[in-house]
């Protein structure tokens, strides 16, 4: 039988890809997360992100795959920066959503009770918002995959 005869290389591909996964979810949620962070509170500038965003989520995967062979070759280089630009707009945009989603007096009462925009944003912000950014992780996760 084909597959008990190549099982060992049917793990070490699988374990090839979840590392290739696992590194290019890691790298967009290293991008995505703060610079979410960062435009949230600029509308104009997180359009125009969100939607350079949506331009590279809308380039099929095999014609990024082939764009990017001339400038890094063939291998796991170019999926990885390719599986990082599909996984960076659910996570951008959930980011974003999840900032921008936190109620507006829990934020008065937190800068009347004389916390810095630090500490809000630390203390109130990104724990209020952390199930939203973890549901665009999750998607981004489904997406590498």
């Amino acid at each position: 039988m084909w597959i008990r005869d190549n099982l060992d290389l049917i793990v070490s591909k699988t374990l090839e890809h979840l590392y290739i996964a696992v590194i290019a979810l890691v790298i967009a949620c290293i991008i995505a997360v703060p610079l979410g962070i960062f435009i949230s509170k600029r509308k104009s500038l997180s359009k125009v992100i969100l939607a350079i965003a949506s331009v590279f989520q809308t380039i099929p995967s095999l014609a990024l795959l082939a764009i990017m062979v001339p400038f890094f070759g063939v291998g796991k280089i170019p999926a990885i920066i390719a599986l990082v630009i599909y996984a960076l707009l659910p996570i951008l945009r959930n980011t974003i959503l999840g900032m921008e989603s936190v109620d507006k007096s829990i934020l008065d009462a937190s800068y009347g009770m004389g916390m810095s925009y630090f500490q809000v944003l630390r203390k109130v912000q990104i724990p209020l918002s952390l199930p939203i950014i973890i549901s665009g992780i999750s998607l981004s996760a489904i997406y590498v995959v």
